[in-house]
């Protein structure tokens, strides 16, 4: 707009030539200081959460299901390394991913996994719930799905008459400071859900949710969109890395 969220060990199967996990030892058993570091993450991990570990050790957890017979250590560190943080690593485009020494199709499925159930379940917290009552669990919904984009994404959040989110969807991808957006599209969609209200949401990769002129100028015409056709737009929420900017607290809307 700028410028125009079980530990058993994974199969052999699941690995691609360039994660060939190491011989078993005869007796079928990993190596026993693998072995023993494992246990060790896994037990602090269920006695105090994920708060006990920090992200490279939670990475190592992720990793051991795609990675069986080797010490994931140095993978979790070169992840970290590229992308900064574990939501980074989970939230990478696919093609960063792999692009990482030692990140096959198997590493790269398994982060996946935990980047959509972390999605999943937090926007099973804001789904049918009335928007003002779950209004914190939406700018974490926000920011689990959005914050650590390397591109802009631009959602709506479709209300009926009593504010219930009935809707959220994706209407469109951008780049790293731009996204296409079609105030004719929106409202066309809020009529098609039989919506009366929207919140607008997109994220800033740069981490600053600071408006740009731009995202004001999109804002007032999708606004002024709405209000011909009886619609309300609630809120404008720009995501960035820690913090987000609400239109209507900073008297844009």
């Amino acid at each position: 707009m700028r410028d125009a969220n079980a530990f058993n060990e994974a199969p052999m199967s699941l690995f691609g030539p360039d994660e060939a996990p190491e011989a078993p030892l005869p007796s079928g058993r990993l190596p026993s200081y693998i072995r023993d570091h494992r246990k060790r993450l896994r037990d602090r991990f269920m006695s105090g959460g994920a708060t006990a570990l920090p992200d490279y050790e939670m990475l190592e957890l992720v990793l051991f299901r795609a990675i069986p017979r080797q010490d994931v250590k140095p993978l979790a560190r070169r992840l970290l390394d590229v992308f900064g943080d574990f939501n980074r690593v989970l939230s990478a485009a696919p093609e960063r991913i792999l692009a990482v020494e030692g990140a096959g199709e198997a590493v790269l499925t398994e982060l996946k996994i935990v980047e959509a159930a972390a999605h999943r379940l937090s926007r099973s917290k804001v789904m049918q719930r009335h928007v003002i009552s779950s209004w914190d669990a939406i700018i974490d919904y926000c920011h689990t799905t959005m914050a650590h984009r390397e591109t802009e994404q631009f959602r709506i959040l479709y209300l009926d008459r009593k504010n219930v989110l009935i809707a959220d969807e994706e209407q469109a991808r951008g780049t790293v400071d731009h996204v296409p957006v079609y105030p004719r599209e929106v409202v066309k969609r809020a009529l098609e859900l039989n919506a009366s209200a929207l919140i607008l949401v997109h994220n800033h990769p740069s981490g600053d949710p600071t408006p740009s002129q731009q995202d004001i100028d999109m804002t007032d015409q999708v606004n002024r969109a709405a209000m011909a056709l009886g619609l309300t737009v609630h809120d404008h929420l720009i995501i960035g890395k820690s913090r987000e900017l609400s239109f209507r607290a900073e008297g844009y809307l």
